[in-house]
């Protein structure tokens, strides 16, 4: 047996992708160690972290072994049973967030339950189980209807627009749990970054606009541009509110809708987000080091940003797997890039890494941004 002993505490990542793997640098900095579940060497932050150890996360002796000398748990997706969550808890583990809390992220219909009953503004929805039930939600909130599945759907999956009863009906024909959402009129997406700590303390990050394509989201502009600062701050406390009333301890990402009626919460993620990547380089604690904090019981850090104006944009594969070879053309055309890779294999439509730049002017900051991006991805220029 190794006699290594970890010299700071250990915070263990239920999921090795890349959102563990950006909290490694933090965690050096911090002086914790990390302990990644991977369910395969190759995977993103299994290639950087040391301590990683392969196994099922659905499997609940695999977790307990894993937590084994854990400062405390986190999550790197919500994946995990929300019943094997709860064993860890009942067998004294820390974990951040708890089932009680992370429910509302793994179930869509159950987040929309407790978001109207503490007066958080909601689209309209109803649990559903046949085109019928979604013809009659539509006879009283009209089409198109937008159809979720319950559990399981990111990055556009899992999500249908429904145009009438026969594109339902092939919702239906996926076997899965559905629920209906009335169609929002939104004017843009926004999202608002929150953590709270076991005790209680919280913060939150600016307000963001996040720009999706083929419901992935592909670029987020920090802070939203020319956004009235009573929505911002009226934003900021719905994400403060929903932290506290479901007991989130970690960071809570509130993806939202701007309306002409005001704001509407999308979608709810506890954990770091593709929404707060900016935070790396564009505020004074970065989203993977305040979840680190938050998780450990520290006290929280600065949300404030660095510059004013930042733009990330997301890194999609295309049909060329060699970004590096474009990767000196970008840094020397624009030193104040930031690219980060997370590691992964080049896939068409894949989250393959993103790129941040910071200024003083919004759409100069955008276009450098932009640049990068493009050219990374497809070598040509914008």
């Amino acid at each position: 047996m190794s006699s290594y002993h970890p010299i700071g505490p250990v915070v263990g990542i239920v999921g090795a992708g890349q959102l563990a793997r950006m909290s490694q640098p933090p965690a050096i900095a911090l002086g914790v160690e990390l302990r990644v579940l991977a369910g395969a060497p190759d995977e993103s932050a299994a290639r950087v972290i040391v301590d990683t150890r392969i196994g099922d996360y659905r499997d609940l002796d695999v977790l307990r072994e894993f937590a084994q000398g854990c400062d405390a748990i986190t999550f790197d997706h919500e994946h995990v049973p929300t019943e094997h969550i709860r064993a860890l808890a009942k067998s004294g583990h820390a974990v951040h967030p708890g089932a009680d809390a992370l429910v509302h992220a793994q179930d869509k219909a159950a987040m929309r339950e407790r978001l109207t009953a503490i007066g958080v503004p909601c689209p309209a929805w109803a649990r559903v189980s046949s085109a019928k039930d979604v013809s009659g939600f539509a006879d009283e909130h009209g089409w198109p209807v937008v159809l979720k599945a319950v559990r399981g759907g990111y990055d556009g999956r899992g999500v249908w627009v429904c145009a009438d009863a026969a594109e339902a009906e092939e919702a239906f024909a996926s076997g899965t749990e559905l629920m209906a959402e009335a169609f929002v009129p939104f004017e843009r997406e926004l999202a608002v970054l929150v953590a709270r700590s076991p005790h209680g303390q919280g913060v939150s990050y600016p307000v963001v606009e996040t720009v999706q394509q083929d419901g992935i989201c592909v670029e987020v502009l920090a802070p939203a541009p020319d956004l009235d600062q009573e929505d911002a701050a009226q934003a900021q406390r719905i994400g403060l509110k929903i932290a506290h009333e479901l007991g989130v301890t970690g960071l809570l990402a509130v993806e939202m809708f701007q309306t002409a009626r005001g704001l509407v919460v999308n979608e709810l993620a506890m954990r770091p987000h593709n929404s707060g990547h900016w935070t790396i380089e564009g505020a004074r604690t970065s989203q993977f080091e305040q979840h680190l904090r938050a998780v450990l019981d520290l006290p929280l850090g600065s949300p404030t940003m660095t510059a004013q104006a930042v733009v990330m944009v997301n890194l999609l594969g295309g049909d060329d797997p060699d970004l590096f070879k474009r990767y000196e053309h970008v840094l020397a055309h624009d030193p104040g890039i930031k690219v980060h890779f997370y590691g992964k294999q080049v896939r068409p439509g894949r989250k393959i890494g993103h790129v941040t730049a910071l200024g003083s002017n919004l759409d100069e900051v955008r276009a450098r941004a932009r640049h990068a991006a493009v050219y990374l991805t497809t070598g040509e220029y914008t």
